[in-house]
């Protein structure tokens, strides 16, 4: 398979690989060492051997099985988005996995892949989250925030006794409009373009918006933007 057009000039996309598979590792690593623009840096087979790789080799993007020995993927997502500095972290899994998936973006996941995606749409999410941007379609993302607000889903481990529009109090009117636009399931590109900014702007406003509500990702951030009633 060919490289995708569009593939990043400036330093390669670091990536760890995390699964007890090796069947599966093996195959994500033959697909990305088609991107130039990507570097598979490290492989774990397990949850803490995945953290302690990441904090001694600091990877952009950890792609994560939910499921493995030792210690399980979504106990490696809390610790790994603890990290400074911190990876991007996407959770890999199966079809209808849809409990996981929640519990992967409580913890602080970017996102999740399912292991059948095809080569490209491989390359593509791992460019994307690390751009910072949420690995999810705009539809699998109103999915998962109707299922996580329905059950009364926390955003992150800071929101603690606050209410949304309490969390929502520092953001300045700019910053507000960004976070709308995340819980629209916008990309940095889209939200660019539609408030005439350049990436660099965007992404200063979105990680602002992530200190100030203490939310861990912009998947998070999404998921406030509705309990707050900015996302329509």
């Amino acid at each position: 398979m060919s490289d995708l057009p569009g593939a990043r000039a400036a330093q390669p996309v670091r990536v760890l690989l995390a699964d007890d598979e090796e069947m599966i590792r093996h195959g994500v690593r033959l697909i990305l060492r088609h991107a130039e623009d990507i570097d598979v840096v490290a492989e774990a087979t397990n949850g803490a051997e995945a953290v302690e790789l990441a904090a001694r080799t600091p990877v952009d993007v950890a792609l994560v099985d939910i499921r493995m020995p030792v210690l399980d993927g979504l106990a490696a997502i809390e610790q790994l988005v603890r990290l400074d500095p911190k990876p991007q972290v996407v959770m890999l899994t199966t079809f209808g996995d849809e409990e996981n998936v929640t519990r992967a973006l409580q913890a602080g996941a970017s996102g999740f892949l399912l292991k059948d995606e095809g080569p490209q749409e491989l390359i593509s999410a791992v460019r994307a989250a690390a751009a910072g941007d949420a690995v999810l379609s705009p539809g699998v993302t109103g999915h998962v925030v109707r299922r996580m607000l329905q059950g009364g889903g926390r955003v992150g481990p800071a929101n603690g006794a606050a209410t949304p529009d309490q969390r929502l109090a520092a953001l300045t009117d700019r910053e507000r409009e960004v976070l709308a636009m995340l819980g629209q399931g916008l990309s940095n590109l889209d939200i660019g373009s539609r408030l005439e900014i350049g990436l660099g702007t965007v992404k200063t406003h979105v990680g602002r918006i992530l200190d100030k509500t203490g939310t861990q990702s912009r998947v998070q951030a999404a998921l406030l933007a509705h309990q707050a009633g900015l996302a329509g």
